[in-house]
């Protein structure tokens, strides 16, 4: 599977400098405040930047002054940018690399740098896929690699990055574009009395659950009738988190529309959706996300453990490391019990230094063997030997 090798952060939040290797699975621990979420909206911003969405995104998240770092590492004052380096594997060839620096501009920002490069065997210099400084934009073809394409004949959007508006012909800035833009950000599931996850569900065509369960419903009825083996997974997962659990059935509502229910042993009758407890309705989203065939490049889960039962948490690490082979994992967590079931190549721990800044580590980069010979690694972490607490 090509996956992100590695990311370097500048200027955003508390991640004024952070470099930090990625693997498939990374599970981000630390205390609150201390960037885990910022590492995800990173992702989200750079997901935002290959597809075109960059401004609606930047505004989302209230401007770019609102996310400059402002921390003494920063010498007293904001940051003048924040910039992300960003290196993607490429099977039998040399990596990817991407950089894209923002510069506030008024109430605003502009793209001040934009790069898409990559090494090629026996040059000394990076191959330039894409040059950006400012207003002077130029995608290089690899058969015209002097002149480039300067300026493109099209309506060019100077708020969006130069990787959102490649030609489809530059095949591979294109994959590299497509990947990252695939990047899916899930927050907590929304799992109030009216939420889409309690409610029968309109029928279509769904390959993913839907951020909010909107398309659970849809996406577990295809499975049934398309891909059995991976719907009788889902429910295999699921007595395995719920012993009494017997199968998920799915009533008709109205033409097109579908409940689902859940029969259990100890009951007569079956529970709907809006019967069910937060935590097995977070569950069962989980399980149908972490299993689906639409898994995208790249995929964020924030704090996954709300509301999970603690014995819940072995099949979540199980069912997070299995998907890992499939989609990468960056998923930011508080649950001290989540970490007993990883192993130290899969965690990522966040402290915060003395100038405020955030420092991120891989935890088999620790000296944690002696420990781990005594401890379990949620243990080592509840210690202080990992950092990543308050």
């Amino acid at each position: 599977m090509t996956i992100f090798e590695k990311i370097h952060i500048q200027g955003f939040r508390r991640l004024y400098d952070v470099d930090l290797k990625l693997k498939p699975l990374n599970v981000v621990i630390g205390a609150n405040g201390c960037g885990k979420t910022s590492l995800l909206d990173v992702f989200s911003l750079l997901a935002a930047s290959a597809s075109g969405r960059l401004k609606e995104t930047m505004s989302d998240l209230s401007g770019i002054d609102a996310n400059l770092t402002n921390l003494l590492a920063a010498k007293g004052e904001k940051a003048r940018f924040m910039a992300v380096d960003l290196t993607m594997g490429v099977l039998g060839h040399n990596p990817i690399e991407y950089r894209i620096a923002l510069t506030p501009v008024g109430v605003g920002y502009e793209i001040s740098d934009e790069m898409l490069t990559q090494q090629r065997d026996k040059k000394p210099q990076p191959f330039k896929h894409i040059q950006a400084h400012h207003s002077d934009v130029r995608y290089f073809e690899q058969q015209n690699t002097k002149k480039g394409l300067v300026r493109p004949n099209w309506e060019y959007i100077q708020t969006e990055s130069a990787l959102s508006q490649v030609p489809k012909m530059f095949q591979e800035p294109e994959d590299f574009r497509k990947r990252l833009a695939s990047s899916t950000h899930y927050h907590v599931l929304d799992v109030s009395p009216r939420a889409p996850i309690r409610l029968p569900q309109q029928m279509r065509d769904a390959r993913l659950p839907g951020h909010d369960g909107e398309d659970l419903v849809s996406c577990l009825y295809s499975l049934r009738e398309t891909d059995l083996d991976r719907f009788e997974s889902i429910e295999a997962t699921l007595r395995a988190g719920f012993p009494g659990f017997e199968r998920l059935n799915f009533p008709p509502v109205a033409a097109g529309t579908l409940a689902m229910t859940w029969k259990d042993k100890t009951s007569k009758n079956p529970f709907y959706m809006h019967q069910l407890s937060e935590g097995t309705l977070r569950f069962l989203w989980l399980v149908t996300l972490l299993q689906s065939p639409g898994l995208t490049a790249v995929t964020m889960i924030d704090e996954p453990e709300v509301s999970l039962h603690p014995e819940l948490l072995s099949l979540l690490a199980d069912l997070l490391r299995e998907a890992s082979q499939r989609t990468q994992l960056i998923v930011a967590t508080h649950a001290d019990r989540l970490i007993r079931f990883l192993k130290p190549s899969e965690v990522v721990t966040i402290n915060v230094n003395d100038e405020g800044a955030a420092e991120a580590t891989r935890a088999d980069e620790l000296d944690l063997e002696k420990w781990l010979e005594d401890y379990t690694l949620d243990e080592v972490w509840r210690m202080g030997r990992m950092g990543a607490r308050s």
